[in-house]
């Protein structure tokens, strides 16, 4: 599943693509034709993400909610489009190009009272301004339920999944297993700030690199995707700090990966 930078690089190149702009919308595949209808040759206005959800909102006061889930993707380009190929739910033309929007887990229009609902929802976005790490503290403190859980309780956090949620509790040395409550403010601290780092780098860069240059076979130069990560996807093979293997389990139906000896319970 995309994870939160991904969306909110996917909402920074929808503005791009289409902002201020009308904005002709369809539904080749069908199943969001009454939607389009809605929101077709309206201007897009603005565009925002907070987790994993995508909000474009038009001139209109209606705004465009996706939820890529497992399967959904985004993809565009330039010029006038190709006739539809596949299961396009949504497909976006302006001057400025077109986008089409394949299998999501959520396509809906909202109006200002669903969105506010929505973010009233959602946990609080490493990526977004206006996010608070005390909010989210304060629900960790008060629970019983493993970090390695809260992380990918999108109501607590929003816009981590499993890679980002693996890497960052491997680089702060906390065990996914750790009770919330047991977590102290200066090791939350710790995880949240470098959640804003690694999210805000992945959105920059376009992909997820969480190893420092000393940690690489390559030091120098684009890392590979070998070398991209400290622990996820990587089970059996040695830490790379300290050679013990990487252990593997499954948590919150999501593969968590951890090393035993950096990240002791």
């Amino acid at each position: 599943m995309p994870e939160g930078h991904t969306v909110h690089g996917n909402a920074r190149d929808l503005f791009a693509r289409f902002g201020r702009s009308p904005v002709w919308v369809s539904s080749p595949q069908g199943r969001f034709t009454e939607g389009a209808a809605l929101l077709h040759d309206a201007t897009l206005v603005a565009t925002d993400a907070h987790g994993k959800h995508l909000l474009a909102r038009f001139d209109s006061g209606r705004v465009l909610h996706v939820h890529l889930g497992l399967y959904g993707k985004w993809t565009a380009g330039d010029g006038q489009p190709e006739p539809p190929r596949g299961q396009v739910r949504v497909r976006l033309e302006a001057e400025g190009g077109w986008a089409d929007l394949r299998g999501p887990t959520a396509c809906e229009v909202l109006d200002p009272g669903g969105v506010e609902a929505l973010h009233a929802r959602l946990g609080q976005d490493p990526l977004r301004s206006d996010a608070d790490q005390a909010v989210a503290f304060a629900r960790i403190s008060r629970s019983r339920t493993t970090l390695g859980a809260l992380l990918m309780q999108q109501e607590v956090v929003a816009g981590v999944g499993a890679v980002y949620r693996a890497e960052v509790l491997f680089r702060a040395g906390v065990n996914p297993y750790r009770p919330g409550r047991e977590v102290t403010r200066e090791e939350w601290e710790s995880v949240w700030s470098d959640l804003v780092v690694l999210m805000g780098a992945g959105l920059k860069a376009g992909r997820i690199v969480t190893t420092r240059p000393e940690h690489r076979a390559k030091r120098k130069g684009t890392p590979t995707r070998g070398d991209a990560f400290y622990v996820y996807r990587r089970a059996g093979e040695p830490c790379r700090l300290c050679s013990t293997p990487v252990e593997h389990a499954q948590m919150v139906n999501r593969n968590l990966t951890w090393c035993p000896t950096c990240q002791p319970r």
